[in-house]
């Protein structure tokens, strides 16, 4: 870790990282220890703050009791909300903010997504249950719900995706990826008064 940090400073100029966030953890390496070596690049002054990425509630809890975490990045949507029963009320006990990947669900929940369309080369949704034939019908009359919620609301499925995350508490950022200037143009808007 240490020595992927150098390469990082160097790479980009600076004395030091506002945000160190492992990707994904090594399961035969102790979260003490991955979290130790941060906790020493912190003192050291080359790192700001400590995030994880996709853990449980018990990573967090042992993460936590070795340097304090400032936010977890996780995945967070109307249609996958099992943050919602561990790993959310986990985060407000202990003060450690939420960053919700995933917000249109890979892009289900944008409302362009159609019954029949395959995800193409490359592409992670063909290896994803939420785009599989049966589920997928099943999503998109969820997707077809939101759509008449949405449009009683004067927005698009994606701006009401987006906002009912960020407003789920001000400890939560929702983290909001588009492919085109025209996805990103309807997103947008979602943010407004929050």
């Amino acid at each position: 870790m240490k020595n992927f940090l150098a390469y990082s400073l160097t790479r980009l100029g600076t004395d030091h990282i506002d945000i160190y966030r492992p990707s994904l953890l090594d399961p035969a390496v102790p979260i003490k220890e991955t979290v130790g070596a941060i906790k020493e690049m912190i003192d050291a002054g080359y790192v700001r703050h400590l995030d994880l990425s996709e853990v449980d509630t018990a990573t967090i809890r042992r993460a936590h009791a070795v340097h304090p975490v400032a936010d977890l990045q996780i995945e967070y949507s109307l249609i996958s909300r099992a943050v919602e029963v561990e790993v959310l009320p986990t985060l407000r006990e202990l003060g450690i903010g939420l960053t919700a990947y995933g917000v249109l669900s890979r892009g289900l929940i944008f409302g362009h997504w159609s019954a029949g369309r395959t995800a193409g080369p490359g592409d992670g949704r063909g290896f994803s249950p939420r785009f599989s034939s049966g589920n997928v019908e099943h999503n998109l009359a969820l997707v077809e719900a939101l759509r008449r919620v949405a449009e009683a609301k004067g927005c698009t499925v994606a701006q009401l995706a987006i906002a009912w995350v960020a407003g789920q508490g001000e400890d939560i950022v929702a983290l909001v990826g588009a492919r085109t200037r025209e996805r990103l143009a309807e997103a947008l808007p979602a943010m407004e008064g929050n």
